[in-house]
């Protein structure tokens, strides 16, 4: 990412994967599947919980990002490559079946505060292309108007977060669960793309391949 010079493009990208990174996508159907045995005032509680949370660690990770690096000694190369293997990891499960160890984990019921934190705001609601996004966005911002830029998009996908998960019990009736297996399996799919092309950018930023401009 190339934050030298701050247009449309750059706002566009970055807008388009925080809302892979941190949108409600990913998080729908483990949500739905965790808090199914909640009223729906606790299913309310429970999202607005984890999206508070994602969005404060999210803005944390971007405040230390760069420090992390440095004190740990590792390349924003090695981060893509290691949010793309768990991304990849993540998507294969949504893509194998979707659901179905989500439904084998909320067999027992559980605290709806604990839930909320994990493993719903980490790392399904802020999952590891948010995160990758926002240690690699923390060592690469060049300026005030940059670093305002990320965290104005990161407010803004909370918000449109909170806006859906708020209101989950409304959501949730208009959700056909047929059509809501096949999108996660194919957005399963697009995610393991996305884990593949995460990879490459890392792998080339590390040097181990050549680096690809597209």
């Amino acid at each position: 990412m190339d934050f030298s010079v701050i247009d449309v493009e750059l706002v566009l990208t970055l807008l388009v994967l925080l809302l892979i990174g941190m949108g409600p996508k990913i998080a729908l159907v483990p949500f739905l599947e965790k808090t199914k045995h909640f009223d729906a005032e606790t299913q309310r509680a429970v999202g607005r919980r984890m999206v508070v949370t994602a969005v404060i660690t999210a803005i944390i990770l971007f405040a230390t990002g760069a420090l992390l690096m440095r004190l740990l000694h590792i390349s924003g190369g090695a981060v893509a490559v290691g949010g793309a293997i768990i991304l990849a990891i993540l998507a294969i499960n949504m893509v194998s079946g979707p659901g179905k160890k989500i439904e084998e984990e909320a067999g027992a019921q559980q605290d709806p505060k604990h839930i909320a934190v994990y493993p719903l705001a980490t790392p399904y609601l802020l999952n590891p292309v948010g995160i990758t996004i926002l240690i690699v966005a923390s060592g690469e911002v060049v300026s005030i108007a940059s670093a305002g830029l990320v965290l104005g998009l990161i407010l803004l996908v909370g918000a449109f977060d909170y806006l859906v998960f708020a209101n989950i019990d409304k959501v949730s009736k208009r959700l056909n669960p047929t059509g809501l297996v096949i999108s996660e399996v194919v957005f399963g799919i697009l995610l393991t793309a996305v884990a593949v092309q995460l990879m490459v950018f890392g792998l080339g930023s590390l040097g181990i391949i050549a680096a690809t401009t597209h």
